[in-house]
């Protein structure tokens, strides 16, 4: 664990606040659930809680799906960072946090499709995102489905089947986390 030098008092109601620098280095927004640890030696311990995460074997299984039987290569995320892929170098995509670029598709809450306009998911990553759409519970976007490609001179088509799927993808996910 990293020490931070910064002290902050609880106040009479209990709260702590977090610093702005930490909220904007950990990608940590207003509203955003925190789970909260603690351990043998008295540390109290927040770590940002996703819901996409506690379905990773879930979304591994589902892309492993598309992929195996539409040959996509296809992403599961949550805000931050990759949560499961298929068709894709695992090492380049899982666990690595999302580029700015790809959290504003996210933040536009519909069907992304790529019309010349390159955007990769994460840094590091080879190839770019072709088809995108957020998965939304409860009216929040709490993580997205992508496909992903390494054609540069793709042909996009908001009918497409691949289109469809990461929808219907996106959808069925979301729809896990409703009450």
């Amino acid at each position: 664990m990293k020490a931070t030098g910064i002290v902050r008092r609880i106040d009479d109601l209990g709260r702590v606040v977090i610093p702005k620098e930490i909220r904007r280095t950990m990608r940590i927004r207003e509203g955003d659930p925190l789970e909260i640890y603690t351990d043998r030696e008295g540390e109290v311990i927040f770590k940002k809680y996703s819901p996409i995460g506690e379905l990773a074997s879930f979304a591994s299984q589902y892309v492993d799906t598309l992929n195996k039987i539409c040959s996509m290569s296809v992403v599961v995320t949550d805000r931050d960072v990759v949560i499961s892929s298929a068709g894709v170098p695992k090492k380049e995509y899982n666990d690595k946090k999302l580029s700015e670029d790809y959290e504003s598709i996210m933040d536009g809450r519909s069907l992304y499709s790529c019309n010349n306009n390159k955007i990769i998911l994460c840094d590091g990553a080879s190839g770019y995102v072709k088809y995108a759409m957020p998965i939304i519970s409860e009216g929040d976007v709490i993580g997205s489905v992508a496909c992903i490609t390494n054609d540069e001179n793709v042909s996009i088509d908001t009918h497409s089947t691949e289109a469809k799927l990461i929808q219907t993808a996106a959808s069925f996910l979301g729809r896990q986390f409703e009450g």
